[in-house]
C-alpha cells in the first residue's frame, strides 16, 4: 500500500514538474496567443471600430452591380492585371473586400495580398491597404505565425503540442475524488490569498478545458496542414481542388460579366449564400463562384463551389461539401471550430472567453509559483535557525 501511494506521488510529481516548467516557460506567448485570438474572433467588426470610413451610411442608392465594383477596381489598380478575389458581405452596411495575391510589393511575403474595399453603392475605394500592414491583419500574423511567416507557423505548432501537454497535465493533477467534485469547482471567495490564487487557477483551467483543447487541436491542424492533411487522408481518400481551365476561343473574346457568372453559379445552389467572386486570372482562366449552403460551418469561408468558363458561361466544374467524404469534411470544420463561428455567437463567445483566460492562467501560475516559492524560503530559513538554536534540555533548564 505504502509503495502504491509513493508511486502515485511520485507520478504527480513528475506532472506537477512537467505543469510547472511549460507554463514558466511558455506561459507568456500562449497568454499572448490566448489574448489576440480573442481579438480575432470578431476582427472584422474591429477593424471598421479602428476605420470608421469602413462602415457604410445607410443609403437609397441601388446597389452597383458586380461587374461595375470589378471595373471600379481596375481603374483605381489598373496595372494589377491578374484575377480578384471579391468578399461579398451579408450586411448591406459592410463594404465589399476585394483582394489581389502576390501583389509585387509583398511578393517575398508567404500571404500579404492588397486589399481594396469598395463602398457598393458608389463603386468609390474606401481603403487601400496591404495585409499587415494595419492593426487587425498584423495581429492575424502575430496570432498565426508569430511575424515569422513558415518558421512561425512550425513554431506555433509546437507551442499547441506543449499547450495540450500543459491542459492535461493540469486536469490530472486537478482530478478530485468524486465526493469533492462539487467543492473543486467552487471558488472560495472568503479562502486566504493563496487559497484564492489557487482557485482562479484552477477554474479557469477546468472551466475552459474543453475549449482550450479543441482550439489547441484545430491549431495545430491548422498551422501544418501539409503533414496534417495527408494523415487524414489514411483514413478516407483527400478530394482535390478542381482548377478547371476555360476554353480557348479565337479572336479575342469577350467575357461574360461577373453578373452573369454570378447568376449561373447560384442556378445551381439556389437556396446558397454568395460570399466571394473569384475572376479569372488570365485567359484561361475561370470565375469561381463561392457559395455558402444552410448548415455548413463556416460563416465567410464556405466549402460550395462553382467554377464558370468566363467567355461560355458553362459550369465547368462544381464543388459541393455535401459530397466530400470523411477526411475532408474534418478538415473543413477546422478553421470554423477555431474561430468559434461552427456554433454561432455563442461559440465565438466561447472562444473569446477562452482566449482571455490564458493571460489569466500565467498571472495566477506565476503569483502562485511565487508564493509557494515563499513559503519554502520561509520554512527553510526557519529550520535552518531552529538546526542552530536547537531548545534547551529540561535538564539545563533546571539548573
Amino acid at each position: 500500500m505504502r509503495a502504491t501511494a509513493s508511486k502515485k506521488q511520485a507520478r504527480r510529481q513528475f506532472w506537477l514538474a512537467i505543469h510547472l516548467y511549460i507554463g514558466l516557460s511558455l506561459g507568456l506567448i500562449v497568454a499572448m496567443v490566448g489574448l489576440t485570438g480573442s481579438l480575432l474572433v470578431f476582427y472584422i467588426d474591429l477593424d471598421e471600430r479602428l476605420n470608421p470610413q469602413l462602415i457604410i451610411s445607410e443609403s437609397s442608392a441601388q446597389r452597383q452591380s458586380y461587374e461595375d465594383i470589378f471595373q471600379a477596381l481596375r481603374r483605381a489598380e489598373p496595372t494589377r492585371q491578374r484575377g480578384w478575389r471579391l468578399e461579398i458581405p451579408d450586411d448591406p452596411q459592410r463594404a465589399i473586400t476585394a483582394r489581389y495575391y502576390k501583389p509585387q510589393e509583398t511578393e517575398h511575403h508567404g500571404f500579404a495580398p492588397l486589399m481594396l474595399s469598395v463602398d457598393p453603392y458608389a463603386g468609390t475605394v474606401l481603403a487601400n491597404r496591404f495585409w499587415g500592414e494595419f492593426a487587425m491583419t498584423w495581429l492575424y500574423d502575430l496570432h498565426y505565425k508569430l511575424l515569422l511567416d513558415e518558421t512561425g507557423k512550425i513554431l506555433m505548432a509546437i507551442l499547441g503540442g506543449l499547450l495540450l501537454i500543459s491542459l492535461v497535465s493540469g486536469i490530472y493533477l486537478w482530478w478530485p475524488p468524486l465526493h469533492k467534485l462539487k467543492s473543486a469547482l467552487s471558488l472560495k471567495f472568503r479562502a486566504s490569498r493563496e487559497r484564492l490564487t489557487y482557485d482562479l487557477h484552477k477554474l479557469a483551467g477546468v472551466y475552459s478545458f474543453i475549449v482550450l483543447l479543441l482550439l489547441a487541436l484545430t491549431g495545430i491542424a491548422l498551422e501544418i496542414p501539409q503533414y496534417v492533411n495527408p494523415l487524414l487522408g489514411y483514413f478516407s481518400p483527400l478530394q482535390a481542388s478542381p482548377s478547371p481551365k476555360s476554353a480557348t476561343i479565337q479572336n479575342n473574346p469577350a467575357r461574360i460579366s461577373l453578373d452573369q457568372a454570378v447568376a449561373v453559379g447560384q442556378a445551381r445552389f439556389p437556396q446558397a449564400r454568395l460570399c466571394w467572386i473569384e475572376t479569372p486570372h488570365d485567359a484561361n482562366g475561370s470565375y469561381r463562384i463561392n457559395l455558402r449552403q444552410a448548415g455548413e460551418p463556416s460563416q465567410r469561408f464556405p466549402k460550395t463551389n462553382v467554377w464558370v468558363d468566363q467567355y461560355s458561361g458553362q459550369v465547368l466544374a462544381i464543388s459541393n461539401p455535401d459530397d466530400l467524404g470523411g477526411s475532408d469534411t474534418v478538415i473543413n470544420w477546422l478553421h470554423p471550430l477555431h474561430t468559434g463561428e461552427a456554433f454561432g455567437l455563442t461559440g465565438q463567445l466561447l472562444v473569446l472567453v477562452s482566449g482571455l483566460l490564458c493571460p489569466m492562467l500565467f498571472i495566477t501560475g506565476v503569483i502562485r509559483w511565487l508564493q509557494k516559492r515563499r513559503g519554502r524560503q520561509i520554512r527553510h530559513r526557519q529550520h535552518h535557525h531552529s538546526a542552530k538554536n536547537p531548545p534547551l534540555s529540561p535538564n539545563l533548564l533546571n539548573r
